[in-house]
């Protein structure tokens, strides 16, 4: 019997793995190299990964804590705007790993009541754990595609 739930857990498991895949190698000129107008370079995409994850960290705790709690969207690129995304990678490729791995820990030990938790996402609505998590696990995978096509200058 084919189990979605268990599925997304896996590919989210791997997502780490793919990043850093995507980035063994990258050179500053990797990193930096000039997109299509609008595009984020490979080091831009590895900061709003470590902001995205970090808000999904949070989201996903709110969610089993907090009775119908309100979840926030914000504003991307206002975010690599503000938050200097020409800075190095390192420590953001670190939060990345370390907030997934505590993410996994978490959603391995929920219970099927916890799964079952609802709130409301202030962009497209009704947000529960199970959606999070569809939308979460590839998001890593996405980015470290977009990495790969922005290191060869595909954009």
């Amino acid at each position: 019997m084919h189990d979605p739930r268990a599925a997304l857990l896996d590919i989210y498991r791997t997502g780490v793995a793919d990043l850093e895949a995507a980035l063994t190698g990258a050179t500053d000129a990797d990193l930096d190299r000039p997109q299509a107008a609008g595009e984020w370079t490979a080091r831009q995409v590895v900061h709003h990964l470590a902001d995205s994850e970090s808000m999904a960290y949070i989201r996903l705790r709110r969610l089993i804590v907090e009775d119908r709690p309100i979840i926030h969207g914000y504003d991307e690129p206002e975010w690599a705007r503000r938050l200097h995304y020409d800075r190095p990678i390192e420590a953001s490729v670190a939060v990345v790993r370390a907030v997934r791995s505590a993410s996994l820990q978490l959603l391995e030990l929920l219970t099927p009541a916890e799964w079952t938790r609802t709130g409301t996402h202030s962009e497209s609505g009704a947000y529960s754990v199970e959606r999070w998590l569809e939308i979460y696990a590839a998001h890593t995978h996405d980015h470290a595609d977009q990495i790969r096509r922005a290191r060869r200058g595909e954009g």
